[in-house]
């Protein structure tokens, strides 16, 4: 846990001991200590800090208004469900997805399958109660350590996602996708640039400064 200074600012944390730890796996804990994004995912219940990565992009760009139906691509733990569930209210409609298996989230439809299947992109796409306000996409492939390989599977999971938005957003939706730095590919720029009146690429607060993750944001989808 983090401890305070007299005048109150957070301390460093270093780890007592290895503990058997690799250096990696040290690094990476000791960060998660030092992360004050963390902490504060803790205070508010969020799932994960990725939660202030969607409420930075809200805050930006204010997507989100009470009502609205909302489907989150790779959505464990469920930091941005839970963060859409908060901004469309009681009326709104949330469905998640994720390869990964989630504890329920009151209030939000949750599906534990393959985004890219078929078979369980026409369940997600029964659960819809109808066209989609904001399609979101957090979705990453494991990295692979090469630079080159992991922005080719994050582009290709994020063509994946507009394809699906495409086919249900309702006219003025959004459509929000994790993508590496270096920009968005020309094509998927292109056709984002066709489908919707304003795309552009943003790095919220909460996305560590070390990373090379951006997001594109399309506003304003036209069928």
């Amino acid at each position: 846990m983090s401890t305070k200074s007299s005048s109150g600012r957070p301390l460093f944390v270093r780890l007592k001991s290895s503990r058997g730890r690799t250096v990696s796996s040290q690094r990476w804990l000791t960060r998660q200590l030092n992360d004050p994004f963390v902490q504060q995912a803790k205070t508010s219940g969020y799932r994960s800090r990725a939660a202030f990565k969607l409420l930075g992009i809200d805050d930006k760009f204010k997507i989100f208004k009470p009502g609205l139906t909302v489907v989150d691509l790779g959505a464990a733990p469920g930091g941005w469900t839970q963060v859409a569930l908060e901004k469309v209210g009681k009326k709104g409609n949330v469905v998640g997805i994720d390869l990964t298996p989630m504890d329920s989230i009151e209030g939000a439809q949750l599906i534990c399958g393959d985004f890219c299947d078929p078979q369980v992109l026409e369940q997600l796409k029964a659960e819809l109660p109808g066209p989609v306000n904001i399609v979101l996409s957090d979705m990453a492939a494991p990295s692979t350590g090469h630079p080159q390989t992991d922005h080719i599977r994050i582009m290709g999971l994020a063509e994946e996602a507009f394809a699906f938005a495409v086919e249900v957003l309702a006219h003025n939706g959004v459509f929000v996708a994790k993508v590496l730095r270096g920009g968005t590919e020309k094509d998927l720029l292109s056709l984002l640039k066709k489908h919707f009146e304003k795309v552009t690429h943003f790095k919220p607060p909460a996305s560590r400064s070390d990373s090379a993750e951006m997001f594109v944001v399309a506003l304003r989808f036209r069928p």
